[in-house]
């Protein structure tokens, strides 16, 4: 099965390393001691008391990944649920999501879509080696056999057998059996997709036993810290460590290419050493990078048509088609850098000999993480062993190997196991940011209203340039993460979309959606503006403009009845609406909305959505992941923004970052509408309706456009005064 290279089909690896693959969904077998657990294939191990362990591919973020992965197996395993045991996947190629090329990578809403069809054939898999053993057992065609719950059944015998007890005599075949689509449940049949089960990692995590990548710790463990310059990229110069070896508690200061660590018995004596350093610092690309300056460049680069980019997409002919339009419009938008802002910080334990390594690590990225190790350290990457861990929050950050790298260095360094501890202000301040993005959007009108012509131009600097530079070649420069979002459901027969990278030294990476949160803002704000100019209440003419696409006007439909878009408002509230179709999931939300026009801080009281899926797995985790993409969206579109000065980052902390708080947070009210389709992604999906939504609510509200994100006081107040 080969995988096509974009960020839905992706294949990874970093700093110029870089492996291709091809996904096999055979399944591997294990050899089986005599009278012991029964390991039909990798996913499922079936042990004499009937419990049947699943592995779960998809590492665990609080995304519900550790039990929606699982349920597809035991749904065609026909497992009792009360009986399954779930562990996560250890460092193991089988265990690839085929959506990234086989690598063990767990984001870009990519688990759903990658594995659904190879976890309900390993299911079904299963399911077929025990009812092959059955049948030999009990000298009957496998045809006549059947099953309930954790129980095969022959009805012409009345005979029925516990899958515990079929262990006894079954045997794995040495070559597994072959499944197909074909032997797959219709939906119809499905006794846990689509109900919604407790996960399976919420006790361990309410009751705090769960271990998370932060408590990991090794035998002989020292605690290190990375001081790392001003700006990113600078590199260590001159080196004055007296005073640092001097702190009680510091065992060893070691240059790094990109810093200077300190390493000893604890955090604080860590720390204190780092303060303590006196560094010069090499100027890295980054010096001299003013966020506010590049927001006017990217802009003008936008705008300038006779700079031509890279296309995307492009259909019919939209120049010609808006040279001939009856009515064009026109607007540019604006995006900030914004950080990940993880509760748990980055960190990672790291054992290095002479020839191996072993890392433990809150990770979304376990593949990607030994290619790079193995890179700094020059050995085979089979020489590298990752040991996943739960993750308190990733959000994209958790796909950068810094952190893993800073421990990996300084274990070889001196000799030990080495656990790394960042900081909050060191990760405000050194992380990868969402690119800062500006976008130019023309629209033309046919002599009956209808969208005649499209021209989108995306302007920004790349991730894969940096991320995976031969990726970035084969995309021929389209650098899918910086774009995604600019496709269209809406019918619009002349369609040209371009990215334009512009590079001013700061390397970027990905943020949760990363693209459609801010192409789906200013392509929904453009809608509406397009609506609106023509009189035309925004959800009919998306309807207008979806009448082909049953599915998207489904969710519009519902939202708006739900929501009661009609209802007249209190004074001072208005409504807003915004639709996504990205991650092959449709979703429409409507914001309720105020606006004090005093101080320009906007207040969200209300937003609802309605959310097709395709198929739902597990609605209430939709549910919770519409829920909280939401409020990561509402945080992001009013609050959020990295501001770089002369190369240097000013915020630092929550104070100068600040986050949504629990009493500003609105009331969010969630739907899911399953349908029989193939799943699409869930837990960024949330995200990009909600800073349109509010947007096109405040222009009800002031008759105003806001163009830029985040949505601050400051420019509203600017917004008005125009």
């Amino acid at each position: 099965m080969a995988t096509k290279l974009s960020r839905r089909h992706f294949l990874a690896g970093t700093a110029g390393l870089t492996l291709g693959f091809t996904v096999d969904l055979r399944l591997p077998r294990s050899a089986r001691a005599q009278g012991g657990p029964l390991k039909a294939n990798v996913w499922v191990t079936i042990a004499p008391d009937g419990t049947v362990t699943i592995v779960a591919p998809s590492v665990e973020m609080g995304q519900g990944s550790m039990t929606g992965m699982p349920v597809i197996v035991a749904e065609e395993l026909d497992a009792d649920w009360a009986k399954v045991k779930v562990v996560p996947a250890p460092m193991n190629r089988a265990y690839g999501n085929p959506g990234f090329g086989g690598l063990q990578v767990t984001g870009a809403s990519r688990s759903t879509p990658g594995f659904w069809m190879p976890l309900r054939l390993a299911g079904a898999q299963a399911r077929r080696v025990l009812l092959d053993a059955v049948a030999a057992e009990w000298k009957v065609p496998v045809a006549e056999l059947t099953t309930e719950p954790h129980v095969v059944v022959h009805a012409p015998s009345a005979r029925r057998i516990g899958y515990g007890d079929v262990t006894k005599f079954a045997k794995v075949p040495a070559q597994l059996p072959n499944v197909t689509a074909a032997d797959l449940k219709k939906s119809d049949q499905f006794r846990l997709i689509g109900k919604s089960l407790p996960r399976v990692e919420l006790p361990d995590k309410v009751m705090g036993r769960a271990k998370f990548g932060i408590d990991a710790e090794v035998p002989d463990m020292v605690i290190a810290t990375v001081l790392r310059g001003p700006s990113q990229g600078d590199a260590p110069d001159r080196v004055d460590d007296g005073a640092a070896k001097q702190v009680p508690g510091v065992g060893a200061v070691v240059p790094l290419p990109w810093g200077v660590g300190v390493v000893g018995s604890g955090y604080e004596a860590v720390q204190k050493g780092k303060a303590a350093l006196k560094v010069t610092w090499k100027k890295g690309k980054a010096a001299g990078y003013d966020s506010e300056r590049v927001r006017g460049d990217y802009a003008g680069v936008a705008a300038s048509l006779s700079k031509k980019g890279v296309v995307a997409h492009e259909q019919g002919n939209a120049p010609r088609a808006l040279g001939t339009a009856a009515r064009t419009f026109e607007a540019a938008y604006v995006s900030d850098h914004v950080y990940h802002a993880t509760m748990e910080p980055m960190n990672a334990v790291a054992r290095v000999t002479a020839d191996t390594a072993e890392v433990w690590v809150p990770t979304q990225a376990p593949s990607i993480n030994q290619l790079a190790v193995a890179g700094a350290l020059k050995i085979p990457p089979e020489k590298v062993t990752i040991h996943p861990q739960l993750i308190g929050g990733g959000f994209g950050r958790r796909l950068e190997n810094d952190f893993v790298l800073d421990a990996v260095m300084l274990s070889k360094a001196v000799g030990k196991p080495v656990k790394v501890i960042w900081a909050r202000e060191e990760d405000v301040k050194h992380t990868k940011y969402r690119p800062l993005v500006a976008q130019y959007l023309r629209a033309g009108l046919d002599e009956n209203g209808n969208l005649s012509a499209w021209h989108h131009r995306i302007v920004g600097a790349s991730i894969y340039a940096r991320f995976n530079p031969r990726l970035f070649e084969a995309l021929k420069g389209a650098d899918t993460p910086v774009i995604e979002g600019y496709e269209l459901s809406y019918a619009v027969g002349n369609q040209l979309q371009e990215y334009l990278r512009e590079e001013r030294g700061l390397d970027v990476g990905l943020w949760r959606s990363v693209g459609p949160g801010y192409t789906k803002f200013a392509i929904e704000s453009f809608v509406d503006e397009i609506a609106r100019g023509q009189r035309i209440d925004p959800l009919q003419f998306r309807l207008r403009l979806l009448a082909h696409n049953p599915r998207a006007g489904a969710v519009i439909r519902r939202v708006a009845d739900w929501a009661e878009w009609d209802r007249k408002r209190p004074a001072g509230r208005a409504l807003g609406i915004a639709f996504s179709d990205t991650w092959r999931s449709y979703i429409a939300s409507i914001a309720e909305v105020s606006l004090d026009k005093k101080t320009g801080v906007i207040r969200v009281h209300e937003v609802w959505s309605v959310v097709d899926p395709g198929v739902a797995i597990q609605p209430d985790n939709i549910v919770a992941q519409i829920e909280g993409a939401t409020t990561f969206g509402v945080s992001a579109a009013l609050r959020e923004r990295v501001v770089i000065e002369d190369g240097v980052v000013k915020n630092s902390d929550f104070h100068d970052y600040p986050l949504l708080r629990m009493s500003e947070a609105p009331e969010i009210n969630v739907r899911v509408v399953s349908t029989n389709n193939a799943p699409g992604g869930i837990g960024e999906v949330g995200l990009p309706p909600v800073a349109p939504a509010i947007g096109n609510a405040i222009f009800v509200l002031t008759g105003k456009r806001l163009r830029s994100l985040p949505m601050s006081p400051d420019r509203v107040m600017a917004a008005l005064r125009t």
